[in-house]
Order: C-alpha cells, then sequence, then structure tokens
C-alpha cells in the first residue's frame, strides 16, 4: 500500500488538524516510550510471527466472509458480512489486545489497565492477560456494568478485577477517564491497552493498524470469492471507531470504494440523547487527542447517550474525524430503536443476533440507495450474547 495522509498520521500523530498527544506531564515518558518504540517493535518478525499464530490459532482467523443472501435479497444488492462475531471472545476487540499485550511484554510491563463500555474490550483484555499471566485492571462504568452483566461475569472468571466508574454518566467516558487516572499513578510498571482508536498518539495509529487484518482479509476474500478485491461500499458502525478504522483501512487510499460510518443516534439527534458526535461535535481534546468532541460553549464534555454501551461515547477517533471533515467518509446514523428492528431483521433473515453496536451499522442500510450490481462490505463487529437482556426486554414490550 501506499503511504498516504488517510491511512497513516504525520509524525505528531496528525491526520489533518486532528490528533496528537496531549497528556499530563506524568504520562510523557510512557507514551514517548512508545511513541519510539511502537513500529519497531510491530515490524520485528519474532513480533509479526507470535502475533499472526495466535490470530489464527487462538482467535480462529480469517473470520469468514458471508455473503447474507436473504438481507442482499431485501435490498436487492450483494451484501457480505465480515464475520468479526466470530471472533474468539465475540468480537473485534481481540485483534488488538493481543497485539499490544504483545507490545506490553516486550516493553517489560507487568500490570495491564483498560476501559471498557459494552465489556467486549475488557474480556478481551481479560483474556490475553489470562493467556499471558499478566495483572489485570478494567474499569467499567457503572451503569455499563449492570446492562453488560454477562461480560462483567466473564472479566472476573478470567481473573481481572473489575472497578466501577461512579462519576459522571457512569458510562464509557468515566471508565476512561479512571484509565486514565490509574496510569498517570502507576506509570513505570503498567501498559494501558486502549480499546479504540482513540487517545494521544500513537494510540490511534496502533490500534487501527492491529485491526487493519479485518480488511486485508476482506481483500484477499472478496477477490477469491468474485474476482475483485474492491467493493463499491464499506460500512461500519462507529463509536471511537475501531472495528471501522480495521474495516477501512485498506480501503482508505482507494478511491473507489465508499466508506461509510454508523453512528449512534440515540433517541434522535436532537433530543439531547444522542451520540452523533460528527453531528453534534466540534474540536475539541477529549482523552489526550483532538478530535471531534460533543461540549457546550464553554467546552465541558456533554453526556451522550445510546442503547449500545460500545458506542456511548462522546467522541470519535482522530483518523474519522478527518475522514468525515474531508469527505472521504459518509457519516450516518441510527437510532435505539433503528438498531433495534435491524437486529431482530437479521436474526430473523440470516439466523444470526448481531451486537447492538453492529446493529447500527445494519439499521443504515435502509438509508442507502444500493443499485443491483452494487457489492456491499459490513462489518458485524460483534455477536449479539451481551445483548440479550435489552433484546428479551424489547420483546416483552412487543408482546
Amino acid at each position: 500500500m501506499t503511504t498516504t495522509t488517510y491511512q497513516r498520521p504525520d509524525a505528531q500523530g496528525y491526520y489533518g488538524k486532528f490528533g496528537g498527544a496531549f497528556i499530563p506531564e506524568m504520562l510523557h515518558r510512557n507514551v514517548e516510550e512508545l511513541k519510539s518504540k511502537y513500529l519497531e517493535i510491530m515490524q520485528e518478525a519474532s513480533f509479526q510471527k507470535e502475533f499472526r499464530y495466535l490470530l489464527q490459532d487462538y482467535v480462529g482467523r480469517p473470520t469468514p466472509l458471508y455473503l447474507a443472501e436473504r438481507l442482499s435479497k431485501q435490498f436487492n444488492t450483494t451484501i457480505y458480512l465480515k464475520r468479526e462475531d466470530l471472533c474468539h471472545t465475540g468480537a473485534h476487540k481481540i485483534n488488538n489486545t493481543i497485539g499490544q499485550i504483545l507490545l506490553a511484554q516486550r516493553l517489560g510491563k507487568k500490570r495491564i489497565i483498560a476501559e471498557t463500555g459494552a465489556g467486549q474490550h475488557g474480556v478481551a483484555t481479560a483474556t490475553v492477560c489470562a493467556l499471558k499471566g499478566i495483572e489485570c485492571i478494567v474499569y467499567m462504568g457503572e451503569k455499563d456494568i449492570e446492562r453488560q452483566a454477562p461480560n462483567v461475569a466473564r472479566m472476573k472468571m478470567l481473573g481481572a478485577t473489575v472497578i466501577p466508574a461512579t462519576s459522571g454518566s457512569k458510562t464509557l467516558k468515566d471508565a476512561t477517564n479512571e484509565a486514565i487516572r490509574d496510569w498517570i499513578n502507576n506509570p513505570g510498571d503498567t501498559h494501558y491497552i486502549i480499546g479504540s482508536v482513540v487517545g494521544p498518539h500513537p494510540y490511534p495509529d496502533m490500534v487501527a493498524r492491529f485491526q487493519s487484518v479485518i480488511s486485508e482479509e476482506i481483500r484477499k476474500q472478496l477477490k477469491e470469492k468474485t474476482g475483485k478485491d474492491l467493493p463499491d461500499y464499506v460500512m461500519a458502525c462507529v463509536g471511537g471507531g475501531s472495528n471501522a478504522a480495521g474495516t477501512f483501512y485498506h480501503f482508505l487510499d482507494e478511491p473507489s470504494v465508499k466508506l461509510v460510518a454508523v453512528e449512534a443516534a440515540g433517541l434522535g439527534v436532537d433530543s439531547g440523547h444522542s451520540a452523533a458526535t460528527t453531528q453534534l461535535g466540534k474540536p475539541g481534546v477529549l482523552h489526550g487527542s483532538r478530535s471531534l468532541v460533543m461540549q457546550t460553549e464553554d467546552g465541558q464534555v456533554i453526556e451522550p447517550h445510546s442503547i449500545s454501551a460500545g458506542l456511548d461515547y462522546p467522541g470519535i477517533g482522530p483518523l474519522h474525524a478527518y475522514l468525515y471533515d474531508s469527505g472521504r467518509g459518509t457519516f450516518l446514523n441510527a437510532t435505539d430503536e433503528e438498531a433495534l428492528q435491524a437486529a431482530f431483521e437479521l436474526t430473523r433473515l440470516e439466523g444470526i443476533i448481531p451486537a447492538l453496536e453492529s446493529s447500527h451499522a445494519l439499521a443504515a442500510l435502509k438509508k442507502m440507495n444500493f443499485t443491483e450490481q452494487d457489492v456491499v462490505v459490513l462489518c458485524l463487529s460483534g455477536r449479539g450474547d451481551k445483548d440479550m437482556a435489552t433484546y428479551m426486554r424489547e420483546m416483552e414490550h412487543l408482546g
């Protein structure tokens, strides 16, 4: 692939005017160490060998590129689902945590911390810490702990300590704040595994590179199935945006491929209960990088809302902010209700129960104007086991 501003940030970690590293002095050494070593470590033959081995034999990659025939018929086009829901632990998050645990080991770190919203990143982090015998602390919003009980149980079974974040909206933003606070207090022996393409440079680039295995596989699999490796559309849900970054990565510099990112509109973009950052946000700094952030006139972060814990975030990764700002990506949104409907629709058409996060991308299919000749690849980022309580409530409500 050629190097361009879309796929790679500049030396300071900027994608256009978004990115950078805005960090407290206490974290300077850690972030500088990461920045100076991450590319070199990731390119080592021994790192690549272990990373690829674990992706194949532990995670179960490559994940299938599945032709969803009944769904395709519904939209009179060709829709492939990239089945990240079939990864070990049930979502794409494990691609990144395996990469980062190998990196942390090579940096000599003895303790791992992480933040989690839907719990998938927390489970993926706890999983690789158990695999490598490393101490694991996961910060999770008190509200998310309640709505994602199965994932909390899995993390504890895997040996992780789950610490509730009790401030603010008690969701992902607050869990991230607590994790950063922990890192400031324990800079020497601790590595912070950020779960999305957010945070100070080099995290957005590093996470995107680990997740880029998704689009690497899509190109190869599509070529095998159709004879061409470029689809017409690539679609994914976006909170911070790691599954979308991985799904888009190897298409970023292919202008013929339309990139469609779908945010959580919550109760409606203008309802005051939303997480559609590109529609509601303006440039600002959140969790260590400059991006689009939902904020008041005086810069206070506005509490987001989404039925899906993984999209309940008031910002967006700097790469996505740049894709939106430059017009390279199309950013749509789906409400809680639309996501629920799309989840039930996929389940009944294809026998696949999707995560609520992925259901937002599925809901956006109705907002597109596909032709019969189009080839659409949609990232099914996770499976719906963790959301069964929400789905069951909806079924009771519908009678």
